[in-house]
């Protein structure tokens, strides 16, 4: 059984770990007046910038005149200051100090990437949120001179009109040198050799993870991926790539057919070094004995102590399969942020997936919440005006508004939080949904949860008995036709999709249909306003082609979640869904 304490005093970037704690709870102990002093610092740098000047902020640096001269944004209100930026304009614009170069957003959740400010600032930020989650997790699970597999990518890069390198904010950071010295005194040395994470092909750089992995089998101690996406989809390629795995390990060579890049080849070769044989066959008797991969982790790194990435919101439906595959391993949810920058750290690593919370950082960020009520009947939420960090009410629900050192005044989010709780002074979150993404026909409104929430109920009550799971899933308002209707696509594990028991589907379609319990809903589907549900079943494979898809885009993989609900505009994803259709039922559940 693993141990759930370390008995000794662990190092975080050469201050010991407990030093790390210790600092964190005097921070949030004091949480009140720290976000005084941070939006004090971020104003104090940032005052004589033209977006504040304009709105004539004066100088002044209290939450106050703060709150009453500047408004409450979203990127739309910001994106001509950023764009000037990109194209050249070197004068104060959001921030006094230049902006380093350009973070773009996945383009997952929107369908269009966005551009963000990145500056050091932001490094800072992100070396301060690691190291405070290293801590709590290396007093809960503690390692020790060990190495990690880790499937990080990094993404395309560009430049801009005026000639700042733009690129994903993982990326912008794993470049940085404090990142590359903060994370060798942080945690286990990465199992593969940089060429690999800044591989110019994503399937290339997948497949020398896993052969860097099996190479250092014994000294891996954490598994770990930005999305518990990534982490599934690397053990569904190693279901299929193990036997040419194995024959590499064998000959001490990379297959020439699995990786052509000449640097990655070069990196590889000096991994390999030299035939194993052993190591071949003993890889290849584990995977042989096993039962449908189930805990392939621990079976094959036997001294990893767990597995860690971001499994909320969107990648909570892959816990399931990550936890399959993990076997007893404990699952640990990373931190809550986004592009924009960082919100909290899971302080309580052993707290499983789906129950985690974060605890807002009161010193990364000046924080504000919208508090929001759900409408009856209407499915959105009511809004009052917003109130600071330490004024938030445990069981409520709210929008996050953050203000940040690179650029982001009062900015909206969009995401919508519950407070679970506080730690000393400042709230635990738990992250609920994105607010802007909807089904909505008519006086509907289902979010990204309530889709998640029918089709877990439709698994369970169906697909579950006939041993069928989800692989993944998406949605779509279909407009096309009067009355609209919603039609949601699933792709199933089963060997011939095609072939699934037509009761079995439309039966699952059915209780789909019942299972949006939005009054909204409901009462359209039963007046006729909206037009039965549509199932659409999937061959197997066809989420690896949306993948592929934004990948051809310039969307990075360590960014990638599959887009839950495609608008009309997206008309390239939307095509993909349809060629790879092999099945459609229509609901009954309101005949």
């Amino acid at each position: 059984m693993l141990e759930k304490k370390a008995t000794r005093s662990t190092r975080v970037d050469g201050v010991s770990g407990e030093a790390v704690i210790e600092e964190f709870e005097r921070v949030t102990r004091d949480a009140a007046n720290v976000q005084r002093e941070t939006l004090r610092r971020i104003l104090a740098e940032n005052g004589g910038v033209e977006y504040l000047r304009g709105l004539g902020l004066a100088g002044a640096t209290d939450p106050a005149t703060f709150r009453a001269r500047v408004p409450l944004a979203t990127h739309a209100d910001l994106e001509p200051y950023i764009d000037r930026i990109a194209d050249g304009d070197a004068s104060p614009v959001l921030t006094a100090k230049p902006a380093t170069s350009i973070s773009l957003s996945s383009g997952t959740t929107q369908g269009k990437r966005k551009y963000l400010l990145f500056n050091e600032e932001l490094v800072k930020s992100t070396m301060q949120i690691y190291r405070i989650s290293y801590a709590f997790r290396n007093r809960e699970f503690p390692v020790e001179n060990g190495k990690a597999l880790q499937f990080i990518y990094s993404s395309r890069e560009t430049r801009t009109k005026g000639g700042l390198t733009a690129t994903t904010a993982t990326t912008n950071v794993y470049r940085s040198e404090e990142f590359k010295a903060t994370m060798r005194d942080i945690q286990s040395q990465c199992c593969s050799p940089d060429e690999v994470i800044f591989g110019p092909d994503f399937a290339q750089s997948l497949y020398c993870h896993l052969l860097a992995g099996l190479l250092a089998a014994g000294d891996v101690q954490i598994v770990s991926a930005t999305f518990a996406h990534s982490v599934v989809l690397a053990f569904q390629t190693f279901e299929r790539a193990w036997e040419d795995l194995c024959a590499d390990i064998r000959r001490g060579e990379v297959s020439p057919s699995r990786v052509t890049s000449p640097a990655v080849r070069r990196a590889m070769a000096a991994l390999l070094a030299a035939p194993n044989p052993g190591l071949a066959d003993e890889v290849a008797r584990k995977c042989a004995a096993l039962s449908n991969w189930y805990g392939v982790i621990p079976a094959l790194w036997p001294n990893a102590r767990y597995v860690y990435g971001i499994m909320t919101g969107s990648m909570e439906h892959y816990v399931k399969k990550l936890r399959h595959y993990a076997g007893g391993l404990p699952l640990v949810a990373a931190e809550y942020g986004a592009s924009e920058g960082w919100v909290g750290a899971n302080v309580e690593p052993g707290t499983p997936p789906e129950r985690a919370t974060f605890t807002v950082l009161p010193d990364i960020a000046y924080f504000e919440f919208i508090p929001l009520k759900p409408v009856a009947g209407d499915g959105g939420y009511a809004e009052a005006e917003p109130v600071g960090l330490t004024e938030v009410a445990a069981g409520e629900l709210y929008e996050v508004v953050m203000t940040t050192f690179a650029g982001l005044y009062r900015y909206r989010l969009g995401d919508v939080v519950k407070v679970a709780g506080f730690y000393n002074a400042t709230p635990k979150l738990k992250f609920v949904c994105r607010r802007n993404l909807m089904l909505s026909i008519n006086i509907d409104k289902n979010s990204e949860q309530d889709l998640q929430l029918a089709v877990d109920a439709a698994a369970r009550a169906v697909l579950a008995g006939e041993k069928l799971e989800v692989v993944d899933y998406t949605s779509h308002a279909d407009v096309s036709s009067d009355p609209g209707h919603y039609v949601v696509f699933l792709e199933l594990n089963a060997a011939d999709p095609a072939a699934v028991d037509g009761d079995v589907m439309q039966a699952c379609c059915d209780e789909l249909d019942r299972a949006f319990a939005d009054a909204g809903y409901v009462g359209s589907r039963k007046s006729g306003a909206i037009a039965p549900l549509e199932l659409r079943v999937l061959q197997r494979g066809t989420f690896q082609k949306v993948l592929r898809h934004y990948l051809s885009l310039g969307a990075p993989v360590s960014q990638f979640k599959s887009p839950r609900c495609v608008s009309r505009s997206n008309s390239g994803v939307l095509q993909i869904l349809a060629g790879c259709t092999v099945n459609v039922f229509f609901s009954s559940a309101y005949d």
